[in-house]
């Protein structure tokens, strides 16, 4: 990353902040949410909270595609990620490789491997990406008719099963929105079992190919 680009500095003061800032948003829906008898005041704070960390995640993507250089369109189309977590707030905590690089840019050489950040890039990946869609699925879910989820431990439940890839269909949405969080969230478990399964038998073969270079020749 070269610290002579407005872009790279900007993203590396910002990343923790706004990394923050999305766990505070992520909080907020959660108690807007799971806290049902919540009184109407909290509520309103949950809301204004909310509103306000996604004008703060919208102004970032504008300073960033103004130091970019670049024309919106394009910026919008070669920046797909920073594109999705301003349209779904939700998925920002997910931004956890920036984050990192960030802070290991400030402190120097990273203190993990590449096979153990990616492995613990996607474990904390999934953990967000569970917990935020089984959110989004039962405030969608709960009440609708013919809905299996009835509670956010059912939610969770299906969000696990769904990322797992193992899909037990005892508890399905019956939502549209539901649906297609479900979609996505399937997409991304896969995507992320695939970088776990990935790693994990890179640094199996690289460890046997050490062990085979130790071996003496012809034994």
């Amino acid at each position: 990353m070269d610290d002579d680009n407005p872009s790279a500095r900007w993203e590396q003061r910002s990343e923790v902040p706004l990394f923050l800032a999305s766990l505070l948003f992520l909080a907020a829906y959660a108690a807007r949410v799971l806290a049902v008898s919540m009184p109407p005041f909290w509520k309103d704070v949950c809301v204004y909270t909310m509103a306000a960390l996604w004008l703060l995640f919208a102004g970032e993507y504008v300073v960033r595609q103004r130091l970019s250089g670049e024309r919106f369109p394009r910026y919008v189309r070669t920046h797909i990620l920073h594109t999705v977590v301003v349209l779904l707030p939700l998925l920002r905590p997910l931004r956890i490789v920036p984050l990192y690089d960030a802070i290991q840019h400030r402190q120097g050489e990273p203190r993990l491997s590449l096979h153990a950040r990616v492995i613990a890039y996607a474990s904390l990946s999934t953990l967000l990406l569970g917990f935020a869609g089984a959110l989004a699925v039962y405030h969608l879910e709960r009440g609708a008719p013919g809905a299996t989820m009835r509670t956010f431990g059912d939610a969770v439940w299906w969000a696990a099963a769904t990322l797992s890839t193992v899909g037990y269909g005892d508890i399905t949405p019956v939502t549209f929105g539901g649906r297609t969080i479900a979609i996505g969230m399937m997409a991304g478990g896969l995507a992320l079992l695939g970088a776990v399964t990935g790693s994990f038998s890179s640094w199996l073969l690289q460890v046997f190919a050490r062990e085979s270079d130790k071996r003496p020749p012809g034994s």
